[in-house]
């Protein structure tokens, strides 16, 4: 029994009209699979660097990084969900942007009822990945002063709310008076406005000339030099995104002059690489929002058909928050 997709593809790597709507005829599940009708598609800046090329995919490919749906089929060998449960997913081969999809059952996790499909899919991505970066990668302390750029976006926000439940002092760097007002509502204690202050000069002022212990820096290129700088001795420079580039080389005589630094360039493929933690991570999730201590900022919807679009705002700074497509 075959199923009809609609499926946002891509014949080669490009630009955001690379992608285009097809419809595809899907198998019944195989061994340890689950056939997922997908009601809410989280759009990821992961989704551009696989669109653009930054990230190398063998083309023809799909696009599209995690959702939120309804198992409607399971294949053989599958007992970690049923048909019928409600479920979400992040990671793995590109190929959300979807409105059915065979998933591997091993990476799916059930969503409980008193969470929406749209704020699953707006969180788990984005929210596994503050979870790893602010527990795991660098645990975050009480009373600890933390750097966290692109602080108005969809995992800057999460963030800012997620280190304030940790006790941290949060100081968050975005582009605009508007940005800085939704990053300040959002848990940043401090914020810096990129577009007309000195980060460093800033940074020094806010922490009484120590510097910070951690920097979780999504942008590379531009603010590679700007984060050592704003880091304490012994600090970590946690370099979790490329938006304007990859930052340079890091040399190791660098990170000695500027104070025996620490340098990570970290994956959420790596931190939720087994079940197990896969499992920990998106239940650490649920329970910042089902607490109360995450909300969810869900700053635009697209059609799937609109996918481009959505890269393209996305890309350009537009956005808000997470951004989801409805398919």
């Amino acid at each position: 029994m075959s199923t009809q997709a609609r499926v946002v593809r891509m014949a080669a790597q490009g630009s955001p009209d690379v992608l285009k709507v097809e419809t595809m005829q899907l198998t019944d599940p195989g061994e340890g699979e689950a056939l997922v009708r997908q009601t809410a598609i989280g759009v990821n800046y992961l989704d551009v660097y696989h669109r653009s090329g930054y990230y190398p995919l063998q083309t023809p490919s799909s696009v599209g990084s995690e959702a939120v749906g309804v198992v409607e089929r399971t294949g053989p060998g599958v007992t970690d969900v049923k048909v019928g449960d409600r479920v979400a997913y992040a990671g793995g081969a590109p190929g959300s942007y979807a409105s059915h999809r065979l998933v591997p059952a091993s990476r799916l996790v059930k969503v409980p009822g008193d969470v929406s499909d749209e704020i699953a899919a707006a969180a788990m991505l984005k929210g596994m990945t503050v979870e790893y970066l602010l527990q795991r990668c660098y645990a975050v302390k009480p009373a600890e002063f933390v750097l966290f750029y692109a602080a108005a976006g969809g995992v800057g926000l999460l963030a800012g709310q997620w280190g304030k439940h940790l006790g941290a002092k949060m100081i968050g760097v975005a582009g605009g008076a508007e940005k800085c007002r939704l990053a300040r509502e959002h848990g940043y204690s401090e914020v810096i406005d990129r577009t007309r202050e000195d980060i460093v000069e800033r940074v020094k002022t806010i922490t009484g000339g120590a510097g910070v212990p951690v920097v979780y820096d999504s942008v590379g290129k531009a603010t590679f030099d700007a984060s050592i700088k704003s880091l304490k001795p012994r600090g970590f420079f946690v370099s979790f995104g490329t938006t304007t580039g990859a930052p340079p080389p890091v040399e190791a005589g660098l990170l000695q002059k500027h104070g025996s630094l620490y340098f990570t360039r970290p994956t959420l493929v790596t931190y939720t690489a087994r079940r197990e933690e896969l499992v920990a991570s998106a239940a650490a999730v649920v329970a910042m929002l089902q607490g109360g201590a995450v909300k969810v900022h869900v700053g635009a919807r697209y059609p799937l058909e609109e996918a481009a679009r959505a890269h393209t705002d996305l890309e350009a700074g537009k956005t808000v928050g997470s951004s989801l497509l409805i398919p």
